[in-house]
Formats: C-alpha cells, structure tokens, sequence
C-alpha cells in the first residue's frame, strides 16, 4: 500500500486547514487509517483515526472538537479538517495504515505511513 498526504501549508491561529491521504493498493494493512504528527526533537504522537468501513473514530485529547478526519470510499482518501488551530499545531503531519487499532497507540508499530506535509500555524 501506498500512502500520499497532502494538504499541508501556513495558516493563521484559529484558521482552518485539511489535509488529505490516498491510499493507493488497498489491502487490510489499511483497515484502520489515521494521522500522527511530530515536531523537531520530539515522538511522533497520534492525532486521530478511522475505521475506514465503519466509521468509527478516535481523537488525541489535545485536537478533540477541533478536528475531524473522515473518508472518502470512492476515492480511497482519508481527510483530516483541522480547525481552530493553534501554534501548537505546527508539526509535520502524517497519514498512516495498519489493520489494529491498538497499534495507533505507538507510532512504531504502524504498518504503513505516507510522507509527511508540514502544517505551519502562525500567531
């Protein structure tokens, strides 16, 4: 499977920005989809994700009610809406697949990952 991100760009605090993944070879490895994001110097931390045939979703604390992420079956793309955003948003984003959610819970245990797409929030 492979995974293209994009969407990525400079955006005001409290602004609104989405991001989106295709995955292309879609096989179970991308049962669950999601995205992480990191920052110079730190993990790569989980953001949010999805069932992608049963719409379930799971949110890092720090983006619930801020964030949305969704999908597109026709498409084979998963979005991430991004709003109200703060300069603590600023990382590199990236989309990842795997069959478990669980493994959402350590950024090392993911199976496939797209290339990241650096969001800049400026206040």
């Amino acid at each position: 499977v492979q995974l293209q991100a994009s969407g990525g760009g400079l955006v005001q605090a409290g602004g609104s920005l989405r991001l989106s993944c295709v995955a292309s070879g879609r096989t179970s490895v991308t049962d669950v989809m999601g995205w992480f994001r990191q920052t110079p110097g730190k993990e790569r931390e989980f953001v949010a994700l999805m069932d992608w045939s049963g719409d379930r979703t799971y949110y890092a604390a720090s983006v619930k009610g801020r964030f949305t992420i969704s999908r597109d079956i026709a498409k084979n793309t998963v979005y991430l809406q991004m709003g109200s955003l703060e300069p603590d948003d600023t990382a590199v984003y990236y989309c990842a697949a795997d069959q478990n959610y669980s493994d959402f819970a350590n950024a090392n245990w993911i199976n496939a990952w797209g290339q990241g797409t650096l969001v800049t929030v400026s206040s």
